[in-house]
């Protein structure tokens, strides 16, 4: 399957969650790779822009953690359609050499592939992690949420995710492209600030 990537400009290409690159890379992470133990994970969207910490909405969300809790407690992990890869190894192949926008996609045999492979990364980078981190805080909206939320109940192993869904319903335009919005906005940002602090200071 495959999917016009309009941000890329450069006809059909194949998502990176059916990539076989992407099932090696992140076989590594969850095998030989040694995670840190931290504190606190934070879980955050990858972003089209590469490497991803790089990119505005990395940026901002990084700012919203140096205020909400100590950088040295807390472990960025990036996931969606890469899989799932600590941000330390945003420059490994091939992670920062592809570009792809789930969200541009209107197949939704493709979505539903996503949700499935999704969760099972998800799934196991938390097992493997489960006893590295004292706490976990996902800041999502749709598909990548609905697969963070998935991976939480198969496994058991909690996490917090933003924003709120109360925010979500108070924000949601039913009209817009993107109906739950960006989650570069005001409110969802607080949200993450607040999930942030609420894992820090349990």
């Amino acid at each position: 399957m495959a999917d016009r990537d309009e941000s890329a400009g450069n006809g059909y290409v194949t998502p990176p969650f059916f990539r076989p690159e992407f099932e090696e890379a992140f076989q590594f992470i969850v095998g030989a790779y040694a995670v840190r133990p931290s504190d606190l994970a934070v879980f955050l969207p990858c972003s089209v822009q590469k490497p991803y910490s790089t990119s505005p909405s990395h940026r901002k969300f990084d700012e919203v953690i140096a205020t909400a809790v100590p950088a040295v407690r807390a472990h960025v992990v990036v996931f969606g359609t890469c899989g799932v890869v600590p941000r330390e190894l945003e420059r490994m192949y091939p992670y920062a050499t592809y570009r792809y926008n789930l969200g541009r996609c209107p197949d939704p045999i493709v979505h539903r592939s996503f949700l499935r492979i999704e969760t099972v990364r998800i799934a196991r980078y938390l097992e493997k992690t489960e006893t590295l981190y004292r706490r976990r805080v996902a800041y999502c909206l749709g598909d990548f949420r609905a697969a963070m939320t998935a991976a939480v109940e198969q496994t058991g192993i909690p996490v917090t995710v933003a924003p709120a869904e109360e925010t979500i319903a108070a924000c949601r335009d039913p009209s817009a492209r993107f109906p739950d919005g960006s989650l570069n906005s005001r409110a969802y940002l607080l949200d993450f600030e607040r999930a942030l602090k609420g894992a820090d200071s349990r």
